[in-house]
């Protein structure tokens, strides 16, 4: 089936990266690496974050919902800190911007399909895309289905039809078992040479 879209995960591809952010924060307290993203995933939908992501929770709700999960889970540390850590890392990249914009004269559509809170700021970078999906508007977060078949609807297209990139991997996983072709992210010169070979044409200028 050919290719018509492609949809960009925010924080991690389009934007700086919210783990190294994270990583960083957990290096210079002296918590194990790894130990908030455990948590997150092990907290499930009914997590603080989670909770967030899907619009259920402000910030100060979260802040001292999540700072309560970190303590009983062993390793206090200041929710607060750690989103305004997250907050700093998050600037655009601007091979990623330039490669949507060259997709989109190429003829095909780009989205974004973003886990946000309301405030993070990532609504300025509406206007790049044909789509923007926010879990914090329409109360759902990846990896639940919903939110890359709601995607595709706002598209047009099968997720056979869509290229995704993320920068996690049970994200990924669950775009792959609806049929899109997907590209981990782990720096954007990576991702952008295998976008490219994928959808056959250069993406720099």
């Amino acid at each position: 089936m050919q290719l018509r879209a492609v949809i960009f995960d925010l924080g991690g591809v389009v934007l700086g990266s919210p783990l190294h952010a994270i990583a960083e924060l957990e290096r210079d307290e002296g918590i194990p690496a790894g130990f908030v993203n455990r948590l997150v995933v092990s907290s499930g939908p009914a997590g603080a974050w989670s909770r967030l992501e899907r619009g259920e929770l402000g910030m100060d709700a979260f802040c001292t919902a999540f700072d309560r999960e970190c303590e009983l889970a062993g390793h206090p540390l200041s929710a607060r800190r750690l989103m305004e850590q997250i907050a700093l890392a998050a600037q655009p990249r601007p091979a990623m911007l330039a490669a949507v914009r060259r997709i989109r004269e190429r003829g095909l559509r780009a989205a974004a399909l973003t886990n946000n809170w309301p405030g993070d700021g990532t609504n300025t970078l509406r206007e790049h895309f044909d789509v923007f999906v926010e879990s914090s508007e329409l109360g759902l977060r990846k990896p639940d289905p919903r939110i890359y078949q709601h995607a595709c609807r706002c598209l047009g297209i099968e997720a056979q039809e869509a290229v995704f990139l993320d920068d996690i991997g049970s994200n990924l996983k669950a775009a792959r078992a609806l049929g899109m072709t997907t590209i981990k992210v782990t720096a954007p010169e990576q991702a952008l040479g295998e976008l490219e070979a994928v959808l056959g044409f250069a993406l720099s200028a």
